[in-house]
């Protein structure tokens, strides 16, 4: 057998640019067995002389200029971009983290989101108008952004507060990077922050209004000031996202993407008229219904009921949307000229701005419900999904008037999840079940609402 040398090893539990060359002397391994006395390795192995053991090597030092040289040049070196952006909450503390995307100064409503995945789907939703988004999950970026994953427009969140930015992106419909993106719109982006101690301030304390600034000129105690100055309750943010003329919405899922039959075979039927109120609606919703065979009529959040009737539609959508429907009480009044009249159907802000309508109130959550994973029980079977969620506002079951039954249930809070009002043909529930992204156990609610119409249709006409 041939001789080998071992020369070198690597330290072990350091990261790949941490890790140090460690390098052991030569030592020459003999085959042959047994070794001779006269063997060369076996020589090389034999402790040193009492001599040789207090012989102690002396290495040369770097004089004081030179090592601070080395050490400017090192921090010079450093691979990584410094903490170089704060979070500061109305409570009074400060995060401080990595900046990117925009620079400046912006504030918002913080919130926390349980998602794995879509976080392109996230940041177009318009429901976030008005708040910061905080990922639970740890790696952010690393698809980065494709085409075909808007939920709108653009992006209406103020910011994203992640802990690790992915700085590599590997999917190959990916476009452009995560930080690129929000630099091409206008959002803020910060990282290397404790998301996991973020998220446990949150869910203690509820909501809190934050500040992410990168200028360093401006005080923590003026950005806390900022924070108690401003309140996303009472304002109404439906007008400020929704579109500003009517349009009609013509696609569909997909087919690569289409997973219900129920759909096919709607789609194959007949054609039901829609007029979907836009209060933030998302391009998937749109989709999902055009996917059942509807023909969809999208108008602004402010569109006089009286000409929805006119189009004499088969049923009217009211689509999710940010902020407090209290503050929208244009919307209710609508709502309530066309219930009764035609159906209609409900999700998110629809169906808080439905349970208005119907009698009932609404009332603000300590923390929202804000991802992929929430559990819903259907009262009628016992059935369980799981459905993807994006509220801050619920109503309140107690205020609803009698014949308004509550048919879906939050598990994780008890908070009311869904309602059907038979007499006004209504049916309303508080998640999204087009769930871009999320699970697709909700989907039969638009299967439902087609019921809905097919059976308004087949009625007879009264006298």
């Amino acid at each position: 057998m041939a001789a080998f040398t071992a020369h070198s090893r690597v330290l072990v539990g350091a990261c790949c640019h941490q890790q140090q060359q460690l390098v052991a002397p030569r030592v020459l391994i003999c085959s042959k067995r047994p070794c001779s006395s006269s063997c060369a390795p076996q020589a090389a192995l034999q402790q040193p002389s009492s001599s040789q053991q207090h012989v102690r090597v002396q290495r040369p030092s770097l004089k004081p200029s030179r090592r601070s040289a080395v050490v400017a040049h090192a921090a010079a070196a450093y691979p990584f971009k410094k903490k170089d952006a704060r979070l500061v909450l109305e409570d009074g503390s400060v995060w401080h983290g990595t900046s990117f995307g925009a620079q400046g100064t912006e504030i918002g409503e913080v919130v926390f989101n349980t998602s794995i995945t879509g976080y392109q789907e996230i940041m177009t939703d318009p429901s976030y108008k008005g708040q910061f988004v905080c990922f639970t999950h740890p790696h952010i970026g690393n698809v980065g952004i494709n085409d075909d994953d808007e939920e709108s427009e653009k992006c209406h969140l103020g910011a994203i507060i992640v802990r690790d930015v992915s700085i590599v992106v590997s999917n190959y419909r990916s476009v452009m990077t995560l930080d690129e993106y929000c630099k091409k719109h206008n959002v803020m982006g910060l990282s290397n922050l404790d998301t996991r101690a973020l998220t446990k301030v949150l869910r203690e304390t509820g909501c809190l209004n934050g500040v992410i600034c990168t200028d360093a000129s401006k005080s923590d105690e003026e950005l806390v000031a900022m924070t108690k100055n401003w309140t996303i309750v009472g304002k109404d943010l439906l007008s400020v996202v929704s579109c500003k003329e009517p349009y009609e919405w013509k696609d569909s899922t997909e087919d690569e993407w289409e997973f219900s039959e129920g759909a096919k075979e709607a789609a194959a039927g007949r054609k039901f008229k829609v007029v979907a109120y836009d209060f933030g609606i998302k391009h998937n919703i749109l989709r999902r219904l055009a996917s059942f065979g509807c023909s969809i009529t999208v108008v602004p959040a402010d569109y006089p009921a009286d000409k929805v009737l006119a189009m004499n539609p088969d049923g009217v959508f009211f689509s999710n949307g940010p902020g407090d429907p209290s503050a929208a009480p244009y919307a209710v009044d609508n709502a309530k000229a066309i219930l009764g009249v035609k159906p209609v159907f409900g999700i998110c802000m629809g169906h808080q701005i439905l349970g208005q309508a119907f009698g009932g109130k609404t009332f603000k959550l300590k923390f929202g419900h804000h991802g992929g994973n929430h559990p819903i029980r259907y009262n009628p079977t016992g059935r369980v999904e799981i459905s993807a969620q994006n509220h801050n506002f619920a109503v309140d079951p107690a205020t609803l008037p009698e014949g308004v039954e509550v048919t879906h249930i939050n598990l994780n809070d008890g908070t009311c999840a869904g309602m059907v009002y038979p007499a006004k043909k209504a049916m309303a529930i508080q998640y999204h079940p087009e769930a871009s992204p999320g699970p697709h156990d909700a989907d039969i609610c638009f299967e439902q609402f087609v019921d809905m119409m097919k059976a308004e249709a087949a009625a007879p006409v009264a006298a």
